[in-house]
C-alpha cells in the first residue's frame, strides 16, 4: 500500500500528525497513538495491522 493512501484513511477519520521521530511519523487520535513507517510504499501486513490497530478494519 502506498504510504499517502494509508494517511489518507487515517486522517479521513480524525487523525492527525502528532509529532515526527527518527523513522516515522506519529500520528494519533487524541487518544491513541500510532507510528507510521516514512516508506514509499508500505507493506500490505504491515498497513493492514496498522489500520486494526486504528480501529479502521
Amino acid at each position: 500500500m502506498k504510504r499517502r493512501d494509508l494517511l489518507k484513511k487515517l486522517e479521513a477519520n480524525g487523525w492527525y500528525k502528532a509529532r515526527s521521530g527518527g523513522d516515522h511519523d506519529i500520528y494519533t487520535n487524541g487518544i491513541r497513538s500510532e507510528p507510521i513507517p516514512r516508506h514509499k510504499e508500505i507493506n500490505e501486513i504491515t498497513a493492514d495491522k496498522i489500520l486494526k490497530r486504528a480501529g479502521l478494519k
